[in-house]
């Protein structure tokens, strides 16, 4: 079973994470056969841990992780590649992926001056 997790970085403030939970709700509209969960690098949960436990436990053998970020700073550099590989190891039953920062995506970048273009 495949499944997906959208990787932020967290924050102190609640609100911060509303549109991450607009995310999980738009994709499990539009995706209903793969699950998805929400994770965070720090003060915020689930951990990227507790989203592959949640999601072993529904059964997936293969998650991508996405990393909802701007750009490849140092925590996806350096914290990321640490998380995701204490992931593998603590549950070598699952194939981890991931795929680039999503402000990296031209898509991504095109919908932001799509955006600004609208606001004017």
């Amino acid at each position: 079973m495949k499944a997906i997790i959208l990787f932020g970085h967290g924050a102190r403030d609640i609100r911060w994470r509303e549109p991450f939970d607009r995310l999980a709700s738009l994709w499990r509209e539009q995706h209903a056969g793969v699950a998805v969960e929400l994770a965070f690098l720090e003060m915020m949960q689930p951990s990227l841990e507790e989203a592959v436990t949640s999601l072993s436990g529904l059964g997936a053998t293969h998650i991508t992780v996405v990393p909802v970020f701007f750009g490849q700073g140092g925590h996806l550099r350096n914290d990321f590649p640490v998380l995701l590989s204490a992931c593998q190891e603590k549950f070598p039953q699952i194939t981890l992926s991931t795929t680039p920062a999503v402000g990296e995506d031209l898509a991504v970048l095109q919908a932001i001056i799509d955006f600004g273009a609208r606001a004017l």
